[in-house]
């Protein structure tokens, strides 16, 4: 999320950071001219965003008091009050790069646990939480720093609207928020690779290639608010849910802040800093003092500050970064789109595929752009996304199955890479093996997929994500690879197996509705052709005003002249009930009202019915 001490450019500030916004990007465009960036050695680095939750697995609100507790210049905040971040140091790649990168990984965490324990919370590493509720997305559980605060306010006051979500998958959601906290339901496992500044060109567009395959083996994010979405559900959520494109300019073709891209980078990675600056609307500032360009000119490196600070408001999925290290200035790619977990052995080993691809790139791909048309990269990445390792890819003029493409070109590739580089032997088989089982077995969506639905035989929804969340939980601690975890069949004996739904598991959603205005003979006609007998009337937020039955229709006037609405023969006075209702009781409601309709109401919006059908069918 950035800087800390950053403010929301004011208009009074806007032409001075403009200024030197400007001179930064020319200021990097001087350095690489002279030859003033870090060259001729690899580092990598990556930040670890994990979860805190409750005993029961529900998230935690204690993420300030945690860090408190922590007191580690390696762990910070992040947007939500059960989302907190541990940076790890970089390391040049090389010998056993890797197993330290997992040592540091794990002695992090373990200091997290253990502080955590003291607030009696838990640790979950996943790409989104399963226990997160609409409840834990208002703004309350917003961490209460200033510059998440003002990046909501602006980002709402942009859109001029609330944000929107749909996502459809096996389920579909879609629903309006007026924050941007829906973001804080993704984790991730973010990696940096550090590059020479003459290959950057080459590297990032091999990066954008190889992102589709990568993805399709780290799923790990399959569930939101408790319905089955995409294998990544976190891409589409993420987009959406800090999109500030207003939604009245429908007509422009407007880039969203979190993207893929548009187009292959041509010529230099300033390139992408240049059009970001073009494209998005500066929202964040700081005090800032350096003359840039300045300083170039008198051979000394600059933070280029101003470049930074815009630079992390815009959320590639692959992202070019500048950075100033012991002196030296640096230039890195952020992969952006790896989910946390399932475990921190997995995590590791998805770090090492992508870098030893980075560096294993065949010299048959250092152009990759005319082997390649950009849209099937994005359109992999997109399939990769939405199917997992299920995904068929097109790869250099051919059609082949993700999981194809991973064991017959990319583990090769990634295996050479990191010999190149001095990795050790015993390094890249220990990581790359858990990638190459884990192709051949199972994802950590596919698993997750699996347990949720076998739990949901016997638990009610909230316990079922609960349970799943504890098993994954259970599962880290161990922290053996997915590839080597089973798929339980039933959930942890302690979780309570009931008989009676509620009202929303037996609730049709498939609903035909009408609005006062409406003609009742067409109404007439549609509930006969559809053979339906209770139809709600709701007005233009979806609120309901009344509920018109089969009996309402038998004597309207159904001549061509008739104008009769809907609105002169509904019923007005409706019983409706909250979707955790508990069935039973609903139905218990029905019969005693005598009413063969029960309109099911959440947040003053209608989300489904229920009809003496779905209460003697799905009851039993």
């Amino acid at each position: 999320m950035g800087e800390y001490k950053v403010d929301r450019l004011h208009d009074e500030y806007r032409a001075k950071f403009i200024g030197h916004l400007l001179r930064d990007v020319n200021a990097l465009d001087l350095m690489i001219e002279r030859g003033m960036i870090e060259s001729g050695i690899r580092r990598m680095g990556a930040e670890q965003e994990f979860c805190l939750v409750k005993p029961d697995y529900s998230p935690s609100t204690y993420a300030v008091d945690v860090l408190r507790e922590i007191n580690d210049p390696h762990f910070t905040t992040e947007l939500a009050v059960y989302n907190l971040e541990a940076n790890l140091d970089p390391l040049e790649i090389k010998g056993n790069c890797f197993t330290q990168t997992h040592q540091q990984l794990t002695s992090l965490i373990d200091q997290a646990r253990e502080a955590a324990k003291r607030f009696d919370n838990k640790l979950i590493l996943t790409g989104i939480l399963p226990t997160i509720r609409r409840r834990e997305l208002d703004l309350t559980y917003l961490t209460p720093i200033t510059r998440y605060l003002q990046l909501n306010d602006i980002m709402r006051e942009m859109r001029g609207s609330d944000f929107s979500l749909h996502l459809r998958g096996v389920d579909e959601l879609t629903l309006l928020h007026e924050s941007i906290l829906f973001e804080a339901c993704n984790t991730s496992f973010q990696v940096h690779l550090q590059l020479d500044p003459e290959d950057m060109v080459q590297s990032y567009n091999w990066a954008q290639a190889i992102a589709g395959p990568v993805l399709s083996v780290c799923t790990n994010s399959p569930l939101l608010l408790g319905r089955e979405l995409w294998s990544e559900t976190r891409i589409a959520l993420f987009q959406q849910s800090v999109d500030i494109r207003n939604t009245a300019s429908t007509s422009l073709d407007r880039e969203a802040r979190v993207s893929f891209g548009t187009e292959w980078l041509k010529d230099s990675i300033t390139n992408i800093f240049k059009d970001d600056i073009a494209r998005h609307t500066m929202i964040l500032s700081t005090e800032l003092n350096e003359d840039s360009m300045s300083l170039v000119e008198q051979g000394d490196v600059p933070t280029l500050r101003a470049l930074r600070i815009h630079n992390g408001t815009i959320y590639r999925w692959n992202r070019p970064c500048y950075g100033v290290a012991n002196g030296k200035a640096h230039l890195r790619i952020e992969n952006r789109y790896i989910p946390s977990g399932p475990t921190l052995t997995d995590e590791i080993a998805n770090f090492a595929f992508w870098i030893g691809l980075m560096l294993g790139r065949p010299a048959q791909y250092d152009n990759v752009h005319d082997l390649m048309d950009f849209r099937d990269a994005k359109a992999n990445f997109i399939k990769a996304a939405r199917c997992g390792k299920e995904s068929q890819m097109y790869w250099m003029g051919k059609v082949i199955s993700a999981a194809e493409l991973i064991r017959k070109e990319l583990l090769p590739i990634a295996y050479n890479g990191l010999r190149k580089a001095g990795v050790d032997e015993e390094d890249i088989i220990q990581y790359l093996s858990v990638i190459e089982l884990r192709n051949n077995r199972i994802t950590g969506s596919q698993w997750m997929v699996s347990a949720y639905r076998n739990f949901r035989q016997t638990l009610k929804r909230d316990d079922a994500l609960k349970a799943l969340t504890e098993v994954i939980g259970e599962q880290q601690q161990a922290d053996k690879p997915l590839h080597t975890w089973s798929v339980p069949i039933s959930p942890p004996s302690h979780y309570p197996k009931y008989n009676t739904k509620l009202a929303h598991e037996i609730m049709t959603t498939d609903v035909f509705t009408v609005r006062p205005q409406d003609h009742a003979d067409l109404v007439r006609h549609v509930m006969q052709w559809k053979n339906i007998h209770h139809v709600p009337v709701v007005n233009a937020k979806d609120g309901i005003v009344g509920l018109l039955s089969s009996k309402n229709l038998e004597h309207i006037d159904t001549s061509i002249e008739s104008a009769t609405k809907v609105e002169d023969i509904m019923q007005t006075e409706v019983s409706t009930a909250p979707p955790e209702m508990n069935a039973d009781e609903a139905a218990r409601m029905m019969m005693e009202r005598k009413i063969g309709c029960l309109p099911i109401v959440h947040e003053e919006k209608l989300v489904g019915i229920i009809t003496r059908n779905d209460i003697v069918t799905r009851l039993q």
